[in-house]
C-alpha cells in the first residue's frame, strides 16, 4: 500500500478525556471523531493500529503527550509517531467546530468570538492537530455531521 493510501490518527491526550480522530485511507475524510477516557482511547488506538497500515499518529505535545508517545512506541507494531505542538489548539478547535457544525437558531446571531460550542471539543482538537501536521483540512461526511449534531 502506498503512503497516500494509509489512514492517519490524531490524538489530543488528556488526563480525564482524550480526543481522537482517524482519517480514511486516502487521508481526505474523517472516518472517526470521538472523545473518550484514556483507557478507551488506548483500546481504540490499539484497535486502529492493528486494523490497517497507518501513515502515522499525530500526538499533541501537551498534558500527557510524551507519555502517550512512549507507550505507543512500545507497541509490537511499528507506526510513525509525530509530536505536534498544541499551542493555540483549543481556540483553533472552537473555530473549527463551528466550521464543521455551523451554528443554528440563536447561536447564528452571536459574534464568532462569543460562540462557545455546546459540547467538549477534544475530538475537534485532535482534528486540528492532525490538520496542522497535514497542512490541509479533512472533510466530514454529511451523515457523520447529522449524527454528531443530533447527539448534541
Amino acid at each position: 500500500m502506498s503512503p497516500q493510501q494509509e489512514a492517519w490518527i490524531g490524538l489530543d491526550p488528556g488526563r480525564c478525556k482524550c480526543g481522537l480522530v482517524r482519517s480514511d485511507a486516502a487521508g481526505e475524510w474523517i472516518a472517526d471523531l470521538l472523545i473518550c477516557n484514556p483507557r478507551e482511547c488506548w483500546d481504540w488506538l490499539q484497535h486502529w493500529i492493528s486494523l490497517e497500515p497507518l501513515q502515522g499518529v499525530v500526538i499533541g505535545d501537551g498534558t500527557t503527550g510524551r507519555d502517550w508517545h512512549r507507550a505507543l512506541n512500545e507497541l509490537p507494531v511499528s507506526v510513525p509517531l509525530i509530536l505536534q505542538s498544541e499551542h493555540g489548539s483549543t481556540l483553533a478547535a472552537r473555530r473549527r467546530y463551528w466550521e464543521l457544525f455551523p451554528p443554528r437558531g440563536w447561536r447564528r446571531l452571536l459574534p464568532e468570538g462569543l460562540r462557545i460550542p455546546p459540547r467538549p471539543v477534544d475530538d475537534v482538537a485532535a482534528l486540528v492537530l492532525l490538520e496542522a501536521h497535514l497542512g490541509r483540512p479533512l472533510q466530514l461526511v454529511a451523515a457523520q455531521k447529522e449524527a454528531l449534531t443530533v447527539n448534541m
